[in-house]
This record gives C-alpha cells, sequence and structure tokens, in this order.
C-alpha cells in the first residue's frame, strides 16, 4: 500500500505541475500565457524535483512506468511489484490531470484552439512521423534511466538530499535538448492518464483524444526504460 499510495501521490504532483505549466502558457487570460518553451520544460522539471522530494522515501518515486520497467529489466522489483507501481502512477497522472483542469475552470471556454485544449493534458508531435516520434521516445527514455541510475548510484559522491534536485535537472535538460520533436513524454502514464481525463472531462469546445498518436508515448518510453537500465548496467555498472 506504501508503494500504490506513495506513486499516486507523486505521480498526481508530477501532473499537477507539469500539465500546470503547460495550462498556464497555452490557455487564454492566463497570466502566463505565451511563455515560450524553456518555462515548460522548468516547470517539468521543478515538478520532477519536487515529486521525488515529497515521496522518494515513501516508494522510491519511480513516478514513471518506464522507471519502473527499467528496474523490472534489472531484476530490482518483481512483476507483481510493478503492477502495484503501475496501478499508482496512472491514478495518479489521471487525478493530477483533473486538478489542473480544476485550477483552469475559468480559461477553457476562453481558449477556442481546441489543441491548444489537448496540450495541455498530452504530447503531440512536431512532425507527425510514428516511427521517427517513436526513435525520439526512446531515446529520450533511455538517457533519462540513464542519468536516473547514474544519480542514485551510491559509488557517484552525490549528497542524498540532492538526488531530486539532480533528477529536476536531468528532466530540464531533456526538455530543452530532446522535447522538440514529440513534446518529450519519456513518461506512459504522463500521457495517457492525462489524455484519458481529457476524453472524460467536460471541457467546452475540446476535439478528439488524437488516440492514432496515443500508442507512441507509451510504446517508447517501455523501450526506452528497458535499454536504457541494461546500457546503465552493462556499461557504466550495476548499482
Amino acid at each position: 500500500m506504501d508503494i500504490f499510495l506513495g506513486e499516486l501521490v507523486g505521480t498526481m504532483i508530477l501532473i499537477l505541475l507539469g500539465d500546470g505549466v503547460v495550462a498556464n502558457v497555452v490557455l487564454e487570460k492566463s497570466k502566463g500565457q505565451n511563455s515560450d518553451w524553456i518555462v515548460i520544460a522548468a516547470g517539468w522539471g521543478f515538478g520532477v524535483a519536487i515529486a521525488v522530494y515529497v515521496t522518494g522515501w515513501v516508494s522510491g518515486a519511480h513516478i514513471n512506468p518506464a522507471v519502473t520497467v527499467g528496474f523490472l529489466a534489472l531484476g530490482k522489483i518483481t512483476f507483481a511489484t510493478a503492477l502495484v507501481y503501475f496501478a499508482g502512477q496512472f491514478l495518479g497522472a489521471f487525478l493530477g490531470a483533473v486538478l489542473v483542469w480544476l485550477a483552469y475552470l475559468a480559461h477553457w471556454e476562453k481558449t477556442e484552439d481546441a489543441d491548444l485544449k489537448l496540450a495541455v493534458f498530452c504530447t503531440a508531435p512536431a512532425i507527425r512521423s510514428y516511427g521517427r516520434n517513436l526513435l525520439t521516445e526512446i531515446i529520450g527514455t533511455a538517457m533519462l534511466l540513464v542519468g536516473v541510475l547514474g544519480i542514485f548510484n551510491a559509488n557517484n559522491g552525490l549528497a542524498g538530499g540532492m538526488g531530486p534536485y539532480a533528477v529536476g535537472i536531468l528532466v530540464f535538460s531533456l526538455g530543452l535538448s530532446l522535447g522538440g520533436p514529440t513534446g518529450y513524454a519519456i513518461n506512459p502514464a504522463r500521457d495517457l492518464g492525462p489524455r484519458i481525463a481529457h476524453a472524460v472531462l467536460p471541457i467546452p469546445g475540446k476535439r478528439d483524444g488524437d488516440w492514432a498518436y496515443a500508442w507512441v508515448p507509451v510504446v517508447g518510453p517501455i523501450i526506452g526504460g528497458v535499454l536504457g537500465a541494461v546500457f546503465y548496467d552493462l556499461v557504466i555498472g550495476p548499482l
């Protein structure tokens, strides 16, 4: 139960702050409207750091099925335990998106562009090419796993309290460097949970959820999570 609740709360915080910064930037009449990509990348980075600080001691704060799959591939957790992580992550992501919807309740009807409303909840490619979009998500998530495993490797000398902050910098960096092609989901729960929330919430003037693309930010990060974890374990060294 600690794992489930830790992942639920941690992922909820991540989405509240991450999708929240997107809403602040793209929705009409928001104080942050028309801020640029660096604000979004920073918001996601800070959101990850806060989520890990809050729940890291409870569940390890995977807050991302790709991280959980990476640990599963390395034999650090069992499949049954991974399922508990997944349940908390996807439910937490959904609830975080609902909180963003509530926080910006007055702004949905003011925003006419249905694509912007969807963008608050989930990712979309800048250039739609499923194979190339998938490759971007694989590379980005693999780098995420390499970074996370390196940060929390006891041999690197990083003070324990700095770990969540360093992960936030990692996610910020990934957004700045690799976020352009796909919006860097690098987290299946981060995309699918809010995409479902968008589908069921009463958002005026919304469009469909672009379900034809929805598999990319799920499958890509899962593959990338495994590849990144295995690469780190084989090339850099075991945890």
